[in-house]
């Protein structure tokens, strides 16, 4: 994205499915938000981590769609959004807060760790490359200082959370956590050939 190789088909899937994946974050935050024994200054919080995802993140995706002159209405999750998705959902819905809090981590981590690297490097290269406009809105978005703050926000959630799990459930927090991180690279990763679901029946074939 930085030295401008990366693939514009690429990109466009990726956001398209990131803004898929967002609606179901959204969702897992406000899971999380109802959960029995979340003061309600935790209840807040997480509602505008959703609240965050689902608007200024969406913004970001939305002008990149008025731009494109596309949509993500229609579209279905991609096989890895898909498998990210469920799991990240499941785990919120049937575990303990705290291995929610730890799933969800990821996200947040990633995506400052990832555009703190890109405007680094951004800074490095000058003005001896040139970019599409939303490759650098995508990296001023996600190495800015408000989307930070929020990170750090969150992490200070996880660690609160961990501070008072036993040892079995930081165990799970920590392999949560683990699963995540690789969930993110294959979510990334499947934009490299636009990953489609196979066509084992064939799309004309009638229904069973």
């Amino acid at each position: 994205m930085v030295d401008n190789t990366l693939d514009m088909d690429s990109f466009r899937y990726y956001v398209v499915q990131d803004a898929l994946y967002l609606s179901d974050f959204a969702a897992a935050l406000r899971l999380l938000g109802g959960n029995e024994g979340v003061s309600e200054t935790g209840r807040a919080r997480l509602k505008s981590f959703a609240h965050g995802a689902e608007v200024a993140e969406m913004e970001l995706h939305n002008s990149f769609f008025k731009d494109w002159k596309i949509s993500s209405d229609g579209v279905e999750q991609a096989p890895h959004t898909l498998l990210y998705t469920s799991y990240m959902l499941s785990v919120v819905s049937t575990r303990p807060h705290a291995e929610g809090l730890a799933c969800l981590l990821p996200c947040f981590w990633v995506y400052m760790h990832v555009g703190k690297c890109m405007l680094r490097h951004r800074e490095k290269l000058g003005d001896s490359v040139s970019r599409p406009p939303q490759f650098d809105a995508w990296i001023d978005m996600y190495a800015g200082e408000e989307f930070e703050n929020e990170v750090r926000d969150y992490i200070a959630m996880v660690d609160a959370a961990a501070e008072t799990a036993d040892s079995d459930t930081l165990e799970k927090m920590r392999g949560h956590f683990r699963k995540c991180c690789i969930l993110e690279h294959m979510f990334w990763d499947q934009a490299g050939n636009q990953m489609k679901w196979p066509d084992i029946i064939g799309s004309d074939s009638g229904t069973m």
